[in-house]
């Protein structure tokens, strides 16, 4: 099973790392995994970007997509961006969003500019899942 990461060529699934997965529980009809695997497909989506923490996940995926004949998207994923404590922003953190940037007076074209080349506000770095 492979797949494709944008970048840097073809990768080796290894989807009996992950064990037993879980695709559907009492409480969700479907898990991430069966759910953004059949969604993408449904949607004819050609390329996936999502962060670096979601690079293993991919590994099931393509094996979804073998076992449903699915077609496989190329992937792309990111480096996450972290506060000042390592961590990576997330909204279940109550990370920074746009809007309270905006609030706080920061210009959005500004920002988007800085972090086209790369630069991140003070307190925010780069990391690799």
């Amino acid at each position: 099973l492979r797949w494709e990461e944008e970048g840097q060529g073809a990768r080796l699934a290894d989807p009996a790392a992950h064990g037993d997965v879980v695709l559907a529980r009492k409480d969700a009809p479907a898990s991430y995994h069966l759910a953004s695997t059949i969604d993408d497909a449904a949607m004819g989506v050609t390329h996936v970007v999502r962060g670096a923490d979601l690079i293993a996940s991919t590994d099931v995926h393509r094996l979804l997509q073998a076992l449903l004949a699915l077609p496989t998207p190329r992937y792309r994923h990111h480096a996450l961006v972290c506060g000042a404590d390592g961590r990576r922003l997330a909204k279940r953190d109550g990370a920074a969003a746009l809007a309270m940037l905006r609030e706080k007076g920061v210009d959005g074209g500004a920002l988007a500019n800085d972090l086209r080349a790369g630069r991140l506000p003070a307190g925010y770095s780069l990391r690799m899942a």
